[in-house]
């Protein structure tokens, strides 16, 4: 039942992945990025990583999805779906030689059976839970946790001054952005 459910948690994760890929639209794009979220959040479930299910849902379907939404709609990314029509030469020829390097390590993997995974003897008791995390994350790892707040802090501020910028912030006197008052 385990490799059952995985296998088909998986395959949605890998379908809306594609969906993602495969979206001409921004905001379809971004849901299908949190459906995928939502199926990886579940294989967390399946390895008992209860604790990394629920932060997987929190932070990347919730926290970090709307600051996705509240970027594509400050940018105005809905109206500029055709800006990343045109292709690099050589684009596609370069994504088949991927995808067909990570297909054979695929094919390569399952041949072996999965013996190249190597797993712990025996996981320690309270090992991935929110205290155990939390006392990781507030002790030995402060530092990078609040360089890592000030990055997504200075990304957000730089987004909203490349789009004042670029003109498509709204204009005060209620005229749309970057257009003309009706």
């Amino acid at each position: 039942m385990t490799w059952l459910t995985f296998l088909i948690v998986s395959g949605i994760a890998v379908i809306f992945a594609g969906g993602l890929i495969f979206s001409r639209n921004a905001v379809h794009g971004a849901m299908c990025l949190v459906a995928s979220f939502c199926a990886i959040a579940t294989l967390f479930l399946l390895l008992s990583a209860e604790f990394i299910f629920v932060v997987q849902i929190a932070v990347y379907a919730g926290a970090i999805m709307v600051l996705f939404l509240f970027v594509m709609m400050l940018l105005n990314v809905q109206g500029q779906e055709g800006a990343l029509a045109g292709r690099a030469p050589g684009q596609l020829l370069v994504a088949l030689a991927l995808g067909a390097a990570l297909l054979g390590q695929a094919v390569w993997l399952v041949a072996r059976g999965g013996e190249i995974i190597s797993r712990p003897a025996r996981i320690p008791a309270g090992f991935g839970s929110p205290e155990d995390i939390g006392t990781a994350l507030f002790t030995r790892n402060l530092l990078p946790f609040e360089i890592t707040s000030l990055v997504l802090l200075a990304a957000m501020a730089g987004a909203v001054v490349l789009a004042r910028k670029a003109g498509l912030s709204p204009k005060p006197n209620g005229a749309p952005a970057g257009g003309k008052p009706e």
